[in-house]
């Protein structure tokens, strides 16, 4: 079975849960985020934009 993500997304994800425990993460509007789903997405986004094996977003399906 192959990996759902890359090494580089898991790793993207874990540099973003850290900024959120020490409170540094903040959204697209500037708010902190303290929702650790929302940690996760954001984490997943960069990724994407970086190149990294991500899946598609639900939404961007067909």
């Amino acid at each position: 079975m192959s990996r759902k993500y890359s090494k580089g997304a898991s790793e993207k994800v874990e540099k973003v849960m850290h900024e959120m425990k020490e409170g540094k993460l903040k959204s697209g509007s500037g708010k902190k985020v303290t929702d650790p789903k929302q940690a996760v997405a954001i984490g997943l986004s960069e990724a994407r934009e970086e190149g990294e094996k991500v899946p598609r977003k639900k939404s961007d399906r067909k």
